[in-house]
């Protein structure tokens, strides 16, 4: 396995209904800047998104936000003082994640809603095709990913996931776990 430099997180660009969601960026956050691993995320000030970055931030970690334009009157609202925030702009949400992947070398899903989802499948599928080996986690804070689990275990049970070996997500349920369960 290659070292991980940069890891990739997909979450929320809200907050979430469970404390536990916003705690468990926190202590992720914390983890990388600990270990000098740069996030990669979506770039987003608010939600979960924000919880991570600031706390990589405020360990004295490195960020990497990529958003599109567009969203920037949304979520573009980040401390411009720290120079630990490097922020790229795209042009719109293909460039986004073809630019997060690029950068990163494992991805990890927090809680969220469908762009989350969308983003999260189609790094496994891109795996699933053979476009990269690098780890992919859920990290399965009071078992939100447990029905995406469910489903992606169905699909490879009825038949329609052909490479199921390439398709085996790491389950963390405590964000206190990543670092080992990635053998970081």
């Amino acid at each position: 396995m290659q070292s991980i430099k940069s890891i990739c997180v997909y979450c929320g660009s809200q907050p979430g209904n469970e404390p536990e969601f916003i705690e468990a960026a926190k202590t992720l956050g914390t983890s990388l800047a600990e270990r000098n691993i740069r996030l990669v995320y979506g770039g987003g000030s608010r939600g979960i998104m924000g919880a991570v970055s600031q706390s990589v931030q405020d360990n004295g970690g490195k960020v990497l936000g990529i958003i599109p334009d567009f969203l920037l009157p949304k979520e573009g609202e980040w401390d411009q003082s720290s120079e630990n925030l490097e922020i790229a702009i795209t042009h719109n949400m293909h460039e986004r994640k073809q630019r997060m992947f690029e950068e990163s070398d494992a991805f990890i899903a927090l809680p969220g809603g469908i762009g989350t989802l969308e983003e999260i499948v189609e790094i496994i599928t891109w795996a699933q095709l053979g476009r990269h080996q690098k780890p992919i986690a859920f990290l399965n804070t009071n078992n939100f990913w447990q029905p995406m689990l469910e489903l992606i275990n169905h699909m490879k049970t009825s038949g329609f996931i052909h490479t199921a070996n390439k398709v085996n997500p790491i389950v963390i349920d405590k964000a206190e776990d990543v670092i080992i369960r990635l053998n970081l």
